[in-house]
């Protein structure tokens, strides 16, 4: 049932590109999901939600191109948008919601939305784009408790999969330097929802000539490739989820550590 609305699947089909397995297996599991949509196709889709749509579809598309770049996952690199109260969000394991200022409570049909996607599978990376306003941060928590009163956020330990799932990294950072933490609300055995103060996206976005569009402080372009890392191993866990904590990954992050990567 849960394969309906296509995010367990993209994410089973995901998790055998990141085992190996052979490709008929996948394409096999690919003629069976055909029901569902394109599973295949990863698409890292953001969030219709108030203003600041336009910036968060540019900061999807980077980071699609960087996770294709990066790993072997080959996400779609026009991703699409969707909103809480659609059938068009079970399309994706990923969502990504950017905001910048507060906004107006959401439809009980949104709410409702947002706790089946979390209850399915999905994933979403909340970002402040301000890296620190109160108005956003404040509707933020109020809507994640109306969705989910029994899971706060809470701040999610630096020893977490999320900091080596794909780099090994230790701390989390951004645009701005911002808090020492990440934090998340874990549904069953998993993170579904990060929260991130840090502006992730300020330090993705680039303009329409290719140049980097937002200064990195305090740590310049290191910072900046810290926190494309971080948004990468975020997708990453995101869509390999169900294996994270076993020793797959073991001989290459040891291989990493040994270069230091």
């Amino acid at each position: 049932m849960l394969g309906v609305f296509g995010v367990r699947w993209s994410r089973l089909l995901v998790v055998l590109v990141c085992l190996s397995v052979p490709l008929v297996s996948v394409v096999s599991l690919a003629h069976r999901a055909a029901a569902f949509g394109d599973a295949t196709a990863v698409e890292i889709v953001s969030l219709d939600v108030g203003k600041g749509i336009g910036a968060a579809r540019g900061v999807t598309e980077r980071l699609a191109w960087e996770v294709r770049k990066r790993s072997s996952v080959e996400p779609i690199l026009e991703p699409g948008r969707a909103t809480l109260d659609k059938a068009s969000l079970f399309r994706s394991p990923f969502v990504y919601w950017r905001g910048g200022e507060e906004f107006a409570p959401l439809s009980e049909a949104a709410i409702e939305g947002l706790r089946k996607y979390v209850h399915r599978g999905g994933f979403i990376l909340i970002d402040d784009a301000t890296a620190g306003s109160e108005g956003f941060d404040r509707a933020i928590r109020r809507e994640l408790l109306r969705a989910f009163p029994a899971l706060p956020l809470k701040p999610i330990s630096t020893d977490h999969t999320i900091y080596r799932s794909f780099y090994l990294l230790r701390r989390p950072i951004g645009r701005v330097q911002g808090p020492a933490f990440l934090e998340g609300i874990t549904y069953g055995d998993r993170i579904a929802i990060v929260y991130s103060r840090h502006d992730l996206g300020g330090a993705l976005q680039r303009d329409k000539l290719g140049a980097w569009s937002q200064a990195v402080v305090p740590g310049g372009e290191g910072q900046r490739e810290q926190a494309i890392r971080l948004s990468v191993n975020l997708v990453l866990y995101a869509l390999c989820t169900d294996y994270k904590d076993d020793q797959v990954h073991a001989p290459f992050i040891m291989r990493r550590r040994g270069s230091g990567h």
